[in-house]
């Protein structure tokens, strides 16, 4: 009796694994390169096949083998289909930033800059400037709320001496008229873009044109890791200069990325739920002591809601030390 339990058990989860296989690869043919004639009738065709392995063959085991071979078939071509840096891009993410480095010197070209009028109505600009390694005085965390409250997006902006920031923001590199889609991000829909932007773009454009709740946390991490971070940074920003990667909602959007350039300087990196949540990653931080503890954290967070400065501080060339002054924390 044990025995038969366990056999159907082991049914049940094989064909459920099947189905689950199925479905990704029926949405992988639905968001792929495929021509957009043909994208919906091929994963129609792909669906009711396996629809038809699962209710009317009676060779279960061959129609099962058939469907695993399929998934399979379509798992490798959907892994061969590659990125590209050749697009008709947004103006916005058409520029891709490179970083020359020399000695402890940092010179990051194509800083963006952008000069709003709304969201959608921009002048985009870009400048190029040096840092000095040494100078570093720090690094600040941007916690984005754009929508629902499990899922947020996240930057880092890297200080420097004399109240100088730069901000990094991993986001998808959209072409002219897509939108994001949170499902289309799982199938290689977008290109993986790294913005390094002037905080009166990037932190501003979600405070006052998108109307994004930011909270804004000084990162309690030693200047010599901060400094590794941002080389980490760089060094894959040149990368993707040359060699386009693809964006994936679950695997490489804008928290896994800087989870990818801090755990090797970090001992203390542990992969964690909310990492993928990410909507609550500022509680993991401030469980591992890499916010300030002076205060609990609701208080904190509450403290942390930058909107309402970055309104005031508007296209100030102090917006950085605006947006921070009184902060906890912040220096």
């Amino acid at each position: 009796m044990r025995n038969c339990f366990r056999g159907l058990i082991s049914t049940i989860l094989s064909w459920l694994s099947l189905a689950v296989m199925a479905a990704w690869a029926t949405l992988a043919i639905y968001y792929s390169n495929l021509p957009s004639l043909l994208r919906p009738p091929v994963a129609f065709l792909f669906a009711a096949a396996s629809i038809a392995a699962f209710v009317l063959s009676r060779r279960k085991r061959y129609m099962k083998t058939c469907l695993l071979a399929a998934c399979a078939c379509v798992l490798v071509w959907w892994l061969l289909i590659p990125p590209s840096n050749d697009r008709n891009w947004q103006s916005d993410v058409a520029v891709l930033p490179w970083a020359e480095i020399k000695g402890t010197l940092v010179t990051l070209h194509n800083i963006r800059n952008c000069d709003y009028r709304t969201e959608t109505d921009y002048t985009v600009r870009h400048y190029d400037k040096t840092f000095d390694l040494d100078k570093m005085r720090g690094v600040d965390f941007s916690h984005v709320y754009w929508g629902s409250p499990l899922i947020a997006h996240t930057m880092l902006s890297f200080g420097f001496e004399g109240g100088q920031y730069v901000c990094f923001s991993i986001e998808t590199r959209k072409e002219m008229g897509e939108e994001y889609s949170a499902v289309k991000g799982f199938f290689k829909q977008y290109e993986l873009t790294y913005i390094v932007g002037d905080e009166r773009d990037l932190i501003r454009l979600r405070t006052n044109y998108r109307g994004e709740d930011v909270y804004l946390y000084h990162i309690n991490v030693s200047l010599d890791m901060a400094r590794h971070v941002l080389l980490d940074y760089l060094e894959e920003i040149n990368r993707l200069k040359n060699q386009p990667e693809w964006y994936n909602a679950l695997t490489s959007n804008c928290t896994t990325n800087i989870r990818g350039h801090t755990a090797p300087y970090n001992p203390n990196a542990r992969f964690n739920w909310r990492i993928i949540v990410n909507g609550f990653i500022d509680e993991l931080l401030y469980g591992q002591g890499l916010l300030d503890r002076s205060l609990p954290l609701p208080e904190l967070k509450k403290l942390s809601h930058i909107n309402a400065r970055a309104r005031q501080a508007d296209n100030s060339t102090e917006f950085s030390h605006l947006i921070r002054r009184g902060l906890p924390g912040m220096q």
